[in-house]
């Protein structure tokens, strides 16, 4: 045996020898084996305790070396705001991550476990990392190439923490705004999805030419395993309630929600996660003709599926109502891997008795493992297991922030400015005498991030390291601009102070999930009120920190600008950019701005569409100044609806077209 590289797979390997006095040549610690032959011997090699271990992801919180050890675990995760120890550092998070490694590295066979966290945004639990735009802000710069340089940024990020694994991104396409995880979706248009999992091939790096389709593939230690989800059609549910049935046909399937997977597969994705949701009465997490009929065989997807968060205990209703059916329809369907994350030892129980009662056959289970181990090997962990520090730097670097600032620069929406072209508000001058900035949003970081940021709903106020837009802006003006803040100023302080403008940055609360399932769209008290006591008495600009598109019809006249700024994240600068003239105004709308929720559900090709601003519509504005490419000109209304006619012929076209590849 030569080990020219000392490394742990060789240890491994010698205190195998020395153990069982076997000097039996283990091929699946050989990385010069093709992956395909390490996979089978691996397996061969495998107990079934062994082999539902892998199939077992487990919460950090009831993690531990021994409980690895001894469950034979092949996952960890963090779920959402759980962390080692508050504003812990990358030595903290490796030093947690290796040792629940170092527990999976001792059992039997060596294998190593894989740990995953929900980097949706930037490494968005972790204290002190970048936050970039959420999926509906990435939506609207429609530009692949910096959503996937967010990917390689993020990949870094990650890795400083020592976790090789994201559950990211969401492909959704979200149908109805008032769904709360419609921010995690790039667009209502399933083509602008499309181009943004681009990410993926910045989370894993670029595929090699003539790369087998449907194989995954990351790229190596700067790189993560990305995790396309939620299959499939999470974005459609009834009323845009979380975790509903979505109806739809097989036009509507396959020509709206199951596109971006075709990508994703096709860039090498190493993960696919299931929807809580159900298709046409039949819930996602048991649905076998989609996840093992139409993903694994159709597609030749060759990575591993898991299940979300208590997914399977979801497939009964209620809940957990009996967890031994859910364990068997779940694994049976096709699920690979199953984030329980707690009761652990139940679900390990309940596997093996149903294995071995032929209910789950062991073809199945090898399946699964199969696809686990590919991954594991494919990424390189059985070579690399344990992290190290080499990485920490990344965590919040300043070209990561710069790189999130650009996109906050390029996510901004401008959809009023002045009441005719000849009348702008914006760009805002930087020397003027005093200005006021108002509102709920304006010097509050923790709204300005939304959801998945720290905390799984988020939170208010200073939660992470960042630049608010208060900040932003009185770093941007002139040093002879006084900058007055007043979160809701009364019409006595308006009426006291003679301000050259305004500006009201309100918007939404923090959501995440089913706790943003929102069916009247308003924004956070008192926003409106202080719209209208501002933007009544001084011209005023009213930037929105939201989610998706809220009721805003009533309030239009009363301002002289409306920017839609999404969930911009850490980098606020990137608002004051624009504002104030440094760089133009270049986002499109992602999904269509409602005039009234009962409009809804309405999207771009709809037979009654009738839009407060159409998908599509963002205003550039004439200017002379430096920073405007030629390119920039006011576009109107009219520019918009432009776009909306030429959508629902490129829609119809795709609807006969999506024939090819149906389902049985």
């Amino acid at each position: 045996m030569i080990c020219p590289k000392i490394s742990l797979a060789c240890v491994l390997l010698l205190l195998w020898f020395t153990s069982t006095g076997d000097a039996a040549y283990m091929k699946y610690l050989d990385p010069k084996q093709p992956t395909n032959t390490r996979i089978k011997d691996l397996i061969s090699r495998m107990t079934l305790a062994e082999k539902i271990g892998q199939m077992t992801q487990i919460e950090r919180g009831v993690a531990s070396a021994d409980v690895m050890k001894n469950y034979f675990i092949g996952s960890v995760l963090s779920g959402g705001g759980s962390v080692p120890a508050p504003q812990a550092t990358p030595a903290v998070w490796v030093n947690m991550v290796n040792e629940f490694q170092k527990g999976a590295l001792s059992t039997r066979l060596g294998i190593p476990m894989i740990y995953g966290i929900d980097a949706v945004h930037g490494n968005n639990n972790v204290y002190n990392a970048t936050l970039f735009p959420h999926n509906i802000g990435l939506g609207a710069t429609r530009d692949p190439d910096l959503v996937r340089r967010i990917g390689e940024a993020t990949a870094l990020e990650v890795r400083a923490t020592g976790i090789p694994y994201t559950f990211a991104p969401c492909i959704a396409v979200c149908r109805d705004p008032r769904w709360g995880r419609c921010y995690e979706s790039y667009s209502e248009d399933h083509r602008v999805v499309q181009q943004m999992t681009d990410i993926i091939l910045g989370l894993q790096g670029d595929i090699p030419i003539n790369h087998t389709k449907g194989v995954p593939y990351i790229a190596g230690k700067d790189k993560v395993a990305a995790c396309a989800k939620h299959f499939v059609g999470d974005g459609g549910t009834h009323n845009g309630i979380n975790e509903n049935n979505t109806i739809t046909d097989e036009h509507g399937l396959l020509g709206i929600h199951m596109p971006p997977y075709y990508d994703s597969i096709i860039k090498g994705v190493a993960t696919v996660m299931v929807s809580y949701s159900s298709l046409n009465g039949v819930k996602m997490h048991a649905n076998h003709d989609l996840v093992t009929g139409y993903l694994k065989s159709k597609l030749h997807f060759r990575g591993f599926v898991i299940s979300d968060w208590l997914g399977i205990d979801r497939i009964t209703s209620p809940p957990d109502a009996n967890y031994t059916y859910s364990v068997q329809a779940g694994i049976n369907a096709g699920i690979d891997m199953v984030m329980v994350p707690f009761n652990y030892t139940q679900y390990i129980d309940d596997v093996t008795s149903l294995v071995k009662k032929g209910i789950i056959n062991m073809s199945r289970i090898d399946d699964a493992v199969r696809r686990i181990l590919r991954v594991k090997f494919i990424m390189g962990l059985f070579e690399n297991p344990l992290a190290d520090l080499s990485f920490a730097d990344q965590l919040g670097k300043k070209e990561h922030r710069d790189l999130a600032r650009e996109a906050v620069r390029k996510s901004l929406v401008l959809l009023k400015n002045g009441n005719s072209p000849n009348q702008q508000f914006l760009p805002l001058p930087k020397k003027a005498r005093s200005i006021l900035v108002a509102g709920s949003h304006a010097s509050n970081l923790g709204y300005q991030c939304g959801g998945w940021s720290i905390e799984w709903i988020g939170g208010s106020g200073d939660i992470t390291v960042g630049t608010t837009i208060l900040e932003a802006i009185k770093s941007t003006v002139a040093d002879s601009t006084h900058v007055v803040y007043s979160e809701n100023p009364d019409e006595s302080f308006m009426k006291n102070n003679d301000f050259s403008f305004a500006i009201v940055v309100v918007g939404e609360r923090t959501y995440a999930e089913t706790t943003g399932d929102d069916p009247e769209l308003t924004i956070l008290d008192p926003g409106t009120d202080t719209i209208r006591t501002v933007c009544s008495t001084a011209k005023c600009a009213v930037v929105i920190i939201s989610g998706r598109p809220v009721v805003i019809e009533p309030y239009l006249p009363m301002m002289e600008a409306l920017v839609a700024a999404w969930l911009p994240g850490t980098e606020g600068q990137g608002v004051a950019d624009v504002l104030f003239g440094d760089y133009g105004f270049t986002g499109k709308l992602p999904r269509t701005w409602f005039k009234s929720v009962d409009q809804l559900p309405m999207n771009v090709g709809d037979l009654h569409y009738d839009p407060l601003f159409p998908f599509g519509f963002g205003l550039t504005i004439n200017s002379s100044q430096p920073g405007f490419s030629g390119a920039d000109r006011l576009r109107d209304r009219n520019g918009g609806m432009v776009y909306v006619v030429l959508s629902l012929v490129l829609s119809v076209i795709l609807m006969h077209a999506s024939g090819i590849g149906r389902t049985k």
